[in-house]
C-alpha cells in the first residue's frame, strides 16, 4: 500500500512548479526558450492567411463559396450554421472562441503575479515573455472570431489555424508543468497559483486537443456544381475517424439484418467516386492522353503521391511507437531491479510512455492499413476503367493459336456457333460476335469474342451451350504415343484469347497488387527503419554483442531464400497439376451427358481421383515446404537471441539481467516479424510488378483501331489519308483501298507458321452502295462479306491505293448492326430491342411483329420483361438473332448494317423476316447493307448486289441477274439452296435441342443460386472437421493436446530466461552457471519444436485427407445426379464448386482452420500465464476475453453480410466489361461507347461503396481491440509496479505475455472472420452433396456376365416425365421389338420421341416394364444397363484431345478397329484420302469439336458408338446435319456393318432416312399412334405417316423406299 500511496500522492500533487516566474539563465534569450514556440506558430498562421486569403484565386474557396451559393438561408442564424457546416460545429467553435479570452486573461493575470513577487520592478525576459503569450492569445481571439463570424471561405481555415496554435501551446505547457513532476519533487506552491496552472492546461486541453478532436467536420464537394450526399466519413471529428465512431449505428443497425444490399450502406465519399480517380489519374495513364513510357509503377506513384506519403508517416509513427514498448518495459523492470528507489524518472511516467507508445502504433498501423485498402480500391476501379475504355479502342484481330491445318481447313464457319461461350473465360474459344476475317477456308483465322458476360467464378460455358478449347487429357496415361503426338497450344501464342487477356488483368492481374502501396513502403521505409531502431536498442542494453546477433541474422538469411525457392517450384507443379485436374473437370462437365448415357460414371470419377493425388501429393509436399519455412522463421530469432546472450554473457561476461532479457525478447519478436513478413512480400512485389507490366504492355502496345492508333501515333511517320471528295460526300462505299485485321498482316508470314493464314479485303476501283435501298453483299464462305461490312465501320487496318483512295460512312443519321452471331447483354428483352433508346410504342410493337418475336415473347410469363441471363441462357439461338435484329430495327438510324441475320432461322422464320421485315414500313426508305448465304430467299428484295470473290476482290455490283451471269459458282449454290429450302418444307418439325429441356416462364432465371445468410452452418464444417480421420474425435484431441504442449513449452521457454536473469539478483555472478541454463533454454526449445512439428505434420496429413474426401464425394454427387437436375442447373455453378471452391478447401481452409486452433490455444495459454502470476487480474482477463468476443462476434456476422454484397457487386462489373467486348463492334457501330463508360461508371462506384464500407468494418473492430488489449497490458503494467511484489523477472514474463495478447487479438478475429468467408465454400459444396441422386449400384442389380446376348426389346405400359410433380411425357406406351430390326421413330414436336430414349435407359422416371433381353432393366443397375446401349444424340459431345482418345477415351480397341468404325460412320466419303489435311486418328479434335462442323461431329458421335458394339444402339437424330448422300451411305453402312442381333432404332426427322426400317413408330403426344412396317402403314387410310409423305415434295420417292422397286414387266 505504501506504493499506492506514493502514487497516488505523485499525481494528485497540484502544481509542479512555476517556471514563468523564474529568470531564464544568463546570456540566453526569452526568444530561444521553448515558450516562443506558440508566438512563432502564430506568425507563421499569419502571414499564410495573409498570403491565401489575398490570393485572387484560391481553388478551395472557390469551392466553398460555390457551394455556399446553390441555396441561401432567409436568417442571420442560419447563414452562420451554412456557413460552418451544423449547429453542432458552430457551438464547439463558440466554446473554442471562449477559452481564448479566457486564456488571455489568465496571461494578464500572470502578468500582474509577477509584478507583484518583484515589487513591480520588471523582470526583464520573464515579462517580456507574457507579453508575447498575451498578444498570441490576442491573435487566436481575432482567429476564434473569425472562425465564427467569418464567411465560408474564412472560416475554415480559421478554426484549423487557432486549433493547431493552442495544442502546441497545450504541450509546451504539458512539458513545462507535467514533464517536472516525472524526474522530480518539485516545491508546492500556493493554492492560488496551483490553481491558476492546472485551470490553465485545463483550458488549453479543452480549446487545443477536445474542441479539434471531437468537432465534425463540414462537408465540402469536390464539384460543388455536383455537391453529392455525403458520407459520414466527410463529416465525422478527427477522434470520430481515428476510432471510426461514424460506423458505430450503421454496424449495429446491419447486426440485426439478415442480409445487406448496397443501399443500405453509406453513400460512397464524392472523392472515392469513379469520375474524380478518373479526372485525377487518366491523365497520367491513359495512354491517348500521356504520351510517358515510364514504368507504370511510377505513374501510379505520381499520381497517388498523397497516399504514399501518408503510408510512409503512418509507417514511420508505427515503428517509433512499437519501439516504445520495450524501451519502456526495460525502464520499468530496472526501477524494480533497482528495489523500486533510486531512479531519475519515475515509474508511472514509463507506464504513460507504454500506454502511449501502444496506441501511436496501433493506431499508425491502423491509419496506415486503411490508407493502403483505400488505395487498393482506387487502384481496382481506375485500372479496371482504364482496361475497358482501353479496350473499346482495340482492333478485334485474328489473336488465335493455329491448332493444325486440318482444324483449319474443316472450320465450318456456317454452322451456328453456340449461344452461351464463356464470357471472359480464357479457354472460351467460341462465341459471341465473330469476326469472320476472310473466313477459315482463304482468310485469315476468325478472331472470336465471347458471346455474353461471366463473372470470375462462373468462367465456364453452360452445358449444351457453348464450347471449351481445354487441352485436356483423356485421364490415362496408357496413350504415350498419342500424348507425344499432342501439340502444346499453350505455346502457339503469348495470347490466344482477347477476352481471356482482359479477364485476366481486371481479376487476376488486379488481385496481384493488392495492398501493393503497404508492401512497397513496408520493405523500402518500415522495415530498414524498425531493424536500424531494434540494433540501436540492442546495443545500448546488450553492447557490441546485437552485432554478433545482426551478424547471425545476415549469415542466415538465404535459408528462408532458398527454401521461398523449393515452394515456389512445388507451387509452379502444384498449379499443374491443379490445372490438369481443373480441364479434366471442366471437359467432363462439359460432356456430363455424354458420361451418364454412356454409363461411364465410376470411370470418369476414377480418372478424376488419380488427377486429385497427384495435386494433393504436390499440396502436400508445398505445406510441408511451408512448415519448414515457418519453423526457420521461429527457429532463427532463437538463434540470433541465442548468440547474442551467448555473447553477452559468455565472451563479454555480462549479467543477463531481467530488464535486459525480456526487453530483448520484445525486440527479437518484432525482428522475427520483420523476417517473416519481408518472405512473404517480396513474392508478392515481384507478382505485382509483373501484373503492372502486363498491364502497360496491353494499353501500350496493343493494336487499335486507325481512329485512334493515329491519335496514339501522333506525329509518326504513317500519315492517316482519307480525304473523301466533295461529290463523294455523304456517300457509302470505297475507292481503291486495301484492308487487313492487322498493321502487320501483310508481313506476317514466318518460316515455322506456314499454316498462318492472311486475309485482305481488296477494292480495286469504286464500290459506293445505294442510299435508301437494300444492298445485298454475297459470296462464297471466307470471301469477306463481313470484313466488307468491317472495312465500313473502320474495324479493319486501311491501306489507300492511289491518291484519290477513300472509305466512307456517313455517321451523321446514325449507323446500326446487327452481327452474325448474336449479341444480346443481361438486361430484359426490352432493353435489349430499346438499347437506350426512347420507347415508342407503336414502332416497338410493329418491331416484336416484324422481327416474329410476339410467339417467343408468349412462351415467357414475364413477355419482354424476361431477364436474357449471363450469356443469354434464356433464349435459344434464334431468339437470339432476332433480338439483335430488332435492335437494328428500332433504331432511328438510317444506315443498317446486317450480317447473315438469317443463319441462325430456320426457312419458315427466315421467310417471314423477309416478308414482314425487309419489307416492312420500318426499313422503308434507310439503307440496308444486308450480308447473307440465303441468296434465293432474299433476291427478291435487293435493289442493289455486291458479289465478293473468294480471293477478297469485288466480282460484280449491279442487279442480281447481273451477279448470277458473272458467277457461274453462285448460280449453282443458288439452285442448290432453292432445292434446300423445298426439301426443308417437306420435313417433319425438328425438335431443338433446347426444346428438351423447360424454357424458362418468369422474368428471371428458373435456378438462382442459393446464397447463405449468417454464419456458416455446423453441417458444412462437419463435412472437413470429420473427414480429417476415420476417428474425428481422438484425432482434434491428439492436435489440440500437441499444440497446447507446444505453448506450454514455449510459454515456459520465456519464463525461464527470466528465471536465469534472476539468478543474478540472489547469487554472485560467478556461481551462475551460464552453460547449464543455456542448454536448458535450448532443450525447453527443442521440445516446443517438436511438438509444435508433430502438430503439424499430424493437422496437415488429416487435412489433405479431408480435401481428398470432399472431393470424391463432390465428384460422386454430381455424376450420380439426375439429367433433370443438369438441365436446370447451369454448368459454370458446377464447375466452380469442383474448382474454386476444392481450392479453397485445400488452401484457405485448412490453413484458417489450423490458425484458429494455434492462436486460440496460444492466447489462452497466454492469458493463464498472467492470470498465475497475478491472480487478481482474472476479472480483467475475463472483461477483454469477453469484450472482444462480443465486437468479434457482430463484426463477423456484419462482414460476412457486407463481403457477400461485394461479391454481388463485383459481378457486375465484370459481366458489363465482359459484354462489352464480346459486343465491342456492335458498340462501336451504333456509337455507345459512352454509354457503356456511363454504365462502367454506375457499376464500379457501386462496387466501389460497397468496398469502402467493408474496409471501414475491418478497423472499426480493430481498434475496439487494439484498444482493449492496450487498455489490458497497462493495467497489468500498473498493477506490477504499484499493488504487487513480483520480482523484475516475473514481471517482465506477465508484461511480455499481455502484450503478446494484445498483438494477437486482431490476429485471431481476422483469422476467424477469414475462415467465415471461406467456409461458405464448404457450405456451397454441401449443397451439392445433398442433390437428388440416381439408384445406386447394388450387388443384386449386377447383370449376368452374358447379358445382353441379343437386341430385344419389350416395352409393357411404359410411362415417363420428367419430375415427381410434373405431367406425364409418355402414356403407357407399349411395343416390341425382335433383336436385329430396324426401328424408325417419328413424329411433330413434343411428340415424346427424345423422351422415349431418355426413358429407355432410366434417364426420367418411368413406370412400366421395358425387358432387355429378358431381363427387367429396373432390375439392373444404371451403370451396368446404360454401358450394353448406346445412345447418339442431335448434338454430339466430344472432348479434347485425338480423334483416337474420343472414340476409345480407356484405350480398349487397337487402330483398325477405330478406323473400322470410321470407315463405317460414314467419314471417309466426306474426305479425300489424298488429302494432307484429312481427319486421321492422330487428329487433334478441340474441346467439344469446336475445330469440326457439326456434321463431322456426328460422323464420329457414330463412329465412338460402333466401337462400344452394343446390341441396342439409339440414334436420336445423330444425322441431322448431314446430307442426304451421306446419310444415305451412313444408313447403308450401319444395315451392312453391325452384327445381325443388333437392334437399331433411328428418330429422324427426314423421313428418307428412315423409310427403308424394318419398322416405324409414330408418336403423337406420348402415346403411340402407329407402328409397323412402313409398307403397311403407307396402306392405312387417314395413318398419320401416310399423311406425312403425302406432304412431301419427295412422296414418290418415299413410296419406293417403302414398297420396294416396282417389278418389271413380264
Amino acid at each position: 500500500m505504501e506504493h499506492t500511496q506514493g502514487w497516488l500522492s505523485d499525481v494528485l500533487q497540484v502544481p509542479l512548479k512555476q517556471p514563468e516566474y523564474t529568470q531564464p539563465p544568463a546570456g540566453q534569450s526569452v526568444w530561444l526558450e521553448s515558450a516562443a514556440i506558440p508566438a512563432y506558430c502564430a506568425a507563421i498562421s499569419a502571414s499564410i492567411l495573409t498570403a491565401r486569403h489575398t490570393s485572387k484565386v484560391h481553388k478551395d474557396s472557390d469551392r466553398l463559396r460555390e457551394y455556399r451559393s446553390v441555396s441561401s438561408q432567409p436568417s442571420y442564424l442560419s447563414r452562420r450554421i451554412r456557413s460552418v457546416g451544423s449547429s453542432t460545429i458552430l457551438a464547439m467553435r463558440l466554446v473554442q472562441w471562449l477559452v481564448i479570452p479566457v486564456l488571455l486573461c489568465l496571461s494578464l493575470f500572470e502578468i500582474f503575479m509577477i509584478q507583484s513577487k518583484f515589487g513591480g520592478i520588471s523582470p526583464g525576459e520573464s515579462l517580456v515573455a507574457e507579453i508575447v503569450q498575451c498578444a498570441v492569445y490576442g491573435y487566436l481571439s481575432l482567429l476564434g472570431a473569425a472562425s465564427v463570424l467569418g464567411n465560408t471561405k474564412l472560416n475554415l481555415s480559421a478554426f484549423n489555424h487557432v486549433s493547431v496554435v493552442l495544442a502546441i501551446a497545450w504541450g509546451i505547457s504539458v512539458y513545462h508543468d507535467i514533464w517536472p513532476l516525472a524526474i522530480s519533487d518539485p516545491p508546492p506552491l500556493g493554492a492560488v497559483e496551483g490553481v491558476y496552472t492546472w485551470v490553465k492546461l485545463g483550458l488549453l486541453t479543452l480549446g487545443g486537443v477536445i474542441i479539434p478532436l471531437f468537432t465534425p467536420k463540414k462537408y465540402i464537394p469536390v464539384d460543388p456544381k455536383d455537391p453529392l450526399e455525403p458520407n459520414p466519413e466527410q463529416t465525422a471529428s478527427l477522434a470520430s475517424l481515428v476510432f471510426y465512431g461514424f460506423l458505430e449505428f450503421l454496424v449495429w443497425r446491419l447486426y440485426r439484418l439478415s442480409r445487406v444490399t448496397s443501399d443500405m450502406l453509406p453513400p460512397l465519399p464524392d472523392y472515392e467516386h469513379l469520375k474524380h480517380l478518373v479526372g485525377r489519374s487518366f491523365p497520367y495513364l491513359d495512354p491517348m492522353r500521356s504520351k510517358s513510357r515510364k514504368h507504370l509503377a511510377l505513374l501510379f506513384l505520381r499520381v497517388f503521391r498523397p497516399e504514399v506519403y501518408r503510408l510512409t508517416v503512418t509507417s514511420m509513427t508505427g515503428v517509433i511507437g512499437a519501439i516504445a514498448g520495450p524501451f519502456s518495459v526495460n525502464k520499468l523492470l530496472l526501477y524494480l531491479e533497482s528495489g523500486k528507489a533510486g531512479t531519475t524518472i519515475k515509474p508511472w511516467f514509463w507506464v504513460v510512455l507504454f500506454f502511449c507508445g501502444r496506441m501511436l502504433k496501433d493506431l499508425s498501423d491502423q491509419l496506415s492499413t486503411n490508407y493502403s485498402k483505400r488505395l487498393t480500391v482506387r487502384l481496382q476501379a481506375i485500372i479496371t476503367e482504364l482496361v475497358f475504355e482501353h479496350a473499346l479502342r482495340l482492333r478485334v484481330k485474328a489473336d488465335t493459336a493455329e491448332i493444325d491445318d486440318a482444324a483449319q481447313s474443316h472450320t465450318n464457319t456456317e454452322s451456328a456457333t453456340p449461344d452461351t461461350a464463356s464470357q471472359l473465360d480464357p479457354d472460351s474459344t467460341v462465341a459471341g460476335e465473330t469476326m469472320n476475317c476472310g473466313g477459315a477456308g482463304t482468310g485469315q483465322v476468325e478472331q472470336t469474342l465471347p458471346a455474353s458476360s461471366s463473372t470470375a467464378a462462373d468462367g465456364t460455358t453452360d452445358k449444351g451451350k457453348g464450347k471449351e478449347r481445354s487441352t485436356l487429357e483423356s485421364g490415362t496415361d496408357t496413350s504415350k504415343k498419342a500424348k507425344a503426338r499432342k501439340p502444346d497450344l499453350s505455346q502457339a501464342r503469348p495470347s490466344t484469347h482477347l477476352a481471356g487477356k482482359l479477364n485476366n488483368l481486371v481479376t487476376s492481374d488486379l488481385n496481384n497488387l493488392e495492398n501493393v502501396g503497404a508492401f512497397a513502403v513496408f520493405l523500402s521505409v518500415r522495415t530498414p527503419l524498425e531493424v536500424t531502431l531494434c540494433i540501436i536498442f540492442l546495443y545500448r542494453i546488450l553492447g557490441w554483442s546485437a552485432f554478433v546477433g545482426l551478424a547471425v541474422m545476415i549469415i542466415t538469411l538465404p535459408l528462408p531464400g532458398r527454401i521461398a525457392t523449393y515452394i515456389q517450384g512445388t507451387q509452379r507443379e502444384k498449379m499443374k497439376r491443379t490445372d490438369a485436374r481443373v480441364q479434366l473437370v471442366t471437359e467432363m462437365l462439359n460432356v456430363i451427358r455424354m458420361i451418364k448415357l454412356f454409363g461411364w460414371e465410376s470411370r470418369a470419377a476414377a480418372q478424376l481421383d488419380e488427377k486429385r493425388r497427384d495435386e494433393l501429393v504436390q499440396v502436400r509436399n508445398g505445406k510441408l515446404l511451408v512448415m519448414l519455412m515457418n519453423l526457420c522463421n521461429y527457429l532463427l530469432p532463437i538463434l540470433i537471441m541465442l548468440s547474442t546472450y551467448v555473447t553477452y554473457t559468455v565472451i563479454m561476461k555480462e549479467q543477463l539481467t531481467a530488464s535486459r532479457v525480456f526487453s530483448s525478447i520484445i525486440v527479437f519478436d518484432m525482428l522475427r516479424g520483420d523476417l517473416k513478413a519481408s518472405f512473404f512480400i517480396v513474392p508478392q512485389l515481384i507478382e505485382a510488378k509483373v501484373s503492372l507490366e502486363r498491364i502497360a504492355d496491353f494499353l501500350r502496345n496493343t493494336e487499335l483501331i486507325d481512329e485512334f492508333e493515329r491519335e496514339r501515333e501522333a506525329g509518326g511517320l504513317e500519315p492517316w489519308v482519307n480525304a473523301v471528295p466533295e461529290d463523294r460526300k455523304g456517300v457509302i462505299g470505297i475507292r481503291r483501298a486495301s484492308f487487313t485485321w492487322s498493321k502487320d498482316a501483310v508481313s506476317s508470314q514466318s518460316p515455322d507458321r506456314t499454316h498462318k493464314r492472311t486475309f485482305i479485303l481488296n477494292i480495286d476501283n469504286e464500290l459506293i452502295f445505294q442510299r435508301g435501298k437494300i444492298n445485298l453483299i454475297i459470296g462464297p464462305t471466307g470471301a469477306g462479306k463481313t470484313s466488307l461490312l468491317m472495312a465500313l465501320l473502320g474495324e479493319m487496318h486501311y491501306i489507300p491505293t492511289g491518291p484519290d483512295s477513300f472509305v466512307s460512312l456517313p455517321r451523321q443519321g446514325g449507323v446500326a448492326y446487327a452481327a452474325q452471331e448474336s449479341w444480346v447483354q443481361n438486361e430484359t428483352i426490352k432493353d435489349n430491342i430499346l438499347f437506350g433508346a426512347p420507347y415508342d410504342d407503336v414502332r416497338y410493337n410493329k418491331v416484336l411483329h416484324q422481327c416474329a418475336l410476339r410467339h417467343d415473347l408468349s412462351l415467357f410469363d414475364a413477355g419482354d420483361q424476361t431477364e436474357v441471363g449471363e450469356k443469354g441462357i434464356t433464349l435459344s439461338g434464334g431468339q437470339k438473332a432476332r433480338i439483335t435484329l430488332a435492335r437494328a430495327v428500332y433504331s432511328q438510324a438510317e444506315i443498317v448494317l446486317l450480317d447473315d441475320i438469317l443463319a441462325a432461322l430456320d426457312v419458315h422464320t427466315s421467310k417471314w423476316i423477309v416478308e414482314k421485315c425487309l419489307k416492312g414500313d420500318l426499313l422503308q426508305g434507310r439503307t440496308i447493307l444486308l450480308v447473307t448465304h440465303n441468296v434465293a430467299m432474299v433476291s427478291s428484295v435487293a435493289d442493289f448486289v455486291v458479289d465478293v470473290g473468294s480471293d477478297g476482290h469485288i466480282l460484280s455490283q449491279g442487279s442480281f441477274a447481273n451477279a448470277l451471269a458473272r458467277d457461274s459458282k453462285l448460280l449453282r449454290e443458288v439452285e442448290t439452296e432453292r432445292f434446300e429450302m423445298e426439301k426443308a418444307v417437306e420435313g417433319i418439325d425438328v425438335e431443338k435441342p433446347e426444346d428438351a429441356v423447360e424454357r424458362p416462364v418468369a422474368g428471371k432465371l428458373v435456378v438462382a443460386e442459393e446464397i447463405e445468410e449468417g454464419f456458416v452452418g455446423w453441417s458444412a464444417l462437419k463435412l472437413y472437421i470429420c473427414n480429417m480421420s476415420k476417428t474425428p474425435v481422438v484425432f482434434w484431441m491428439i492436435y489440440i493436446s500437441g499444440h497446447i504442449l507446444g505453448y506450454m513449452i514455449f510459454n515456459i521457454q520465456s519464463w525461464y530466461l527470466g528465471y536465469w536473469a534472476s539468478q543474478y539478483e540472489n547469487h554472485p555472478p560467478e556461481e551462475v552457471s551460464v552453460p547449464h541454463y543455456l542448454a536448458m533454454y535450448t532443450l525447453l526449445a527443442t521440445l516446443g519444436v517438436v511438438a509444435a512439428v508433430f502438430s503439424v505434420c499430424y493437422y496437415l496429413f488429416g487435412s489433405i485427407r479431408a480435401a481428398r474426401i470432399i472431393h470424391q464425394e463432390l465428384v460422386t454427387s454430381v455424376l450420380g445426379t439426375t439429367l433433370r437436375w443438369l438441365d436446370k442447373t447451369p454448368t459454370s455453378r458446377i464447375v466452380a464448386r469442383c474448382t474454386a471452391d476444392i481450392q479453397t478447401v485445400d488452401t484457405r481452409i485448412a490453413g484458417n482452420t489450423a490458425v484458429l486452433a494455434e492462436v486460440t490455444i496460444e492466447i489462452l495459454l497466454k492469458l493463464l500465464a498472467v492470470v498465475l502470476f497475478s491472480p487478481s487480474f482474472i476479472i480483467p482477463a475475463v472483461v477483454i476475453s469477453l469484450s472482444s468476443g462480443i465486437f468479434g462476434h457482430v463484426f463477423v456476422k456484419v462482414q460476412l453480410c457486407v463481403m457477400r454484397e461485394m461479391s454481388a457487386c463485383k459481378a457486375p462489373v465484370l459481366a458489363h466489361f465482359g459484354a462489352a467486348i464480346s459486343g465491342i463492334t456492335s458498340v462501336r457501330a451504333y456509337g455507345a461507347q459512352e454509354a457503356f463508360k456511363a454504365e462502367s461508371y454506375r457499376r464500379i462506384d457501386r462496387y466501389t461503396r460497397v468496398a469502402v464500407t467493408n474496409r471501414n468494418l475491418a478497423r472499426w473492430l480493430h481498434s475496439r481491440i487494439d484498444l482493449m488489449a492496450i487498455l489490458f497490458s497497462t493495467g497489468l503494467a500498473v498493477h506490477l509496479i504499484y499493488l504487487s511484489d513480483l520480482g523484475a523477472a516475473n514481471t517482465g514474463f506477465s508484461l511480455t505475455m499481455a502484450l503478446a495478447v494484445s498483438n494477437l487479438m486482431n490476429f485471431l478475429i481476422r483469422t476467424f472472420t477469414d475462415f467465415e468467408i471461406c467456409a461458405n465454400s464448404l457450405e456451397r459444396i454441401q449443397q451439392y452433396l445433398i442433390i437428388e441422386q440416381e439408384p445406386r449400384p447394388t450387388p443384386e442389380g449386377i447383370p449376368p456376365a452374358y447379358w445382353p446376348a441379343s437386341g430385344q426389346l419389350e416395352v409393357e405400359n411404359l410411362s415417363a416425365r420428367y419430375s415427381q410433380d410434373g405431367p406425364r411425357v409418355l402414356h403407357e406406351v407399349s411395343f416390341e421389338v425382335s433383336s436385329g430390326e430396324r426401328v424408325g421413330i417419328v413424329g411433330r414436336t413434343g411428340s415424346g420421341k427424345s423422351s422415349l430414349t431418355l426413358a429407355l435407359l432410366r434417364c426420367i422416371l418411368t413406370e412400366g416394364i421395358v425387358r432387355y433381353d429378358g431381363l427387367p432393366t429396373d432390375k439392373v443397375n444404371l451403370n451396368a444397363l446404360r454401358s450394353k446401349i448406346t445412345i447418339i444424340p442431335q448434338v454430339p459431345e466430344l472432348l479434347s484431345g485425338t480423334l483416337r482418345q474420343n472414340l476409345d477415351p480407356f484405350s480398349e480397341h487397337d487402330d483398325s478397329v477405330l478406323n473400322d468404325a470410321l470407315r463405317s460412320a460414314g467419314l471417309f466419303n466426306l474426305q479425300d484420302e489424298n488429302d494432307e489435311s484429312r481427319i486421321t486418328l492422330d487428329t487433334e479434335i478441340a474441346g467439344g469439336g469446336a475445330n469440326l462442323s457439326v456434321g463431322q461431329r456426328q460422323v464420329l458421335a457414330l463412329a465412338r458408338a460402333i466401337v462400344r458394339r452394343s446390341k441396342l444402339l439409339i440414334l436420336d437424330e445423330a444425322t441431322s446435319a448431314i446430307d442426304y448422300k451421306t446419310d444415305s451411305i451412313i444408313q447403308t453402312s450401319l444395315r451392312t456393318e453391325l452384327g445381325k442381333d443388333v437392334t437399331l432404332l433411328t428418330v429422324a426427322h427426314r423421313l428418307q432416312t428412315i423409310m427403308d426400317a424394318d419398322k416405324i413408330m409414330v408418336l403423337d403426344a406420348g402415346r403411340i399412334v402407329e407402328f409397323g412396317k412402313p409398307s403397311e402403314l403407307l396402306e392405312k387410310e387417314g395413318g398419320m405417316l401416310r399423311a406425312l409423305v403425302e406432304e412431301s415434295g419427295d412422296k414418290e420417292k418415299l413410296y419406293e423406299m417403302a414398297m420396294g422397286p416396282p417389278s418389271p414387266p413380264s
